[in-house]
């Protein structure tokens, strides 16, 4: 230890080698449940395994690379978090979720965004809920209409493409 320094700045960063630990085993949940996969032998070289032990491979190495920098201490000083926008995220997924088989996609997405929105200090409600609601029914017709995707279709979606609630 060199004189005037402290063992404060000698300690890894707690926080981001919880972060690589998290990492790598996902990296190791995915491995193991590729390994697993009932493959047919004629897509056995390329076939539905590769990806996942592409993704394996990427988040076993940002868990190292995490992991180093967590012991080097690499990582910038954190911020103080600010719970005001945590809790409207947390409250807009709730309402999302409450709202998703009711209200139908566009609704319960719309109130996410809108809740986002003010959690990163745009707009008020009254004005961020219809903008969310408007793209979210945008990003449904694309879905549901155009790659014939199932989302929640709600009393918005069924009166605007059928004509009726």
């Amino acid at each position: 230890m060199t004189p005037g320094s402290s063992s404060r700045e000698r300690r890894p960063d707690g926080a981001a080698l919880v972060i690589a630990v998290i990492l790598a085993g996902l990296a190791a949940i995915i491995f193991w449940q590729t390994s697993q996969m009932r493959v047919p032998p004629i897509q056995a070289r390329v076939g539905p395994t590769v990806f996942p032990y592409v993704i394996a491979t990427g988040l076993a190495l940002l868990a190292v690379g995490t992991a180093i920098s967590a012991l080097r201490n690499g990582f910038p000083a954190r911020s103080k978090d600010d719970y005001g926008p945590i809790a409207w995220i947390i409250g807009g997924l709730v309402a999302q979720i409450l709202l998703l088989s009711t209200a139908g996609f566009s609704i319960a997405t719309g109130v996410l965004f809108a809740f986002t929105a003010k959690a990163f200090g745009r707009g008020p409600l009254w004005q961020t809920i219809p903008i969310g609601v408007v793209f979210c029914f945008v990003v449904w017709f694309l879905f549901a209409k155009g790659l014939q995707l199932s989302l929640p279709a709600g009393p918005l979606e069924r009166l605007l493409t059928t004509g009726s609630f």
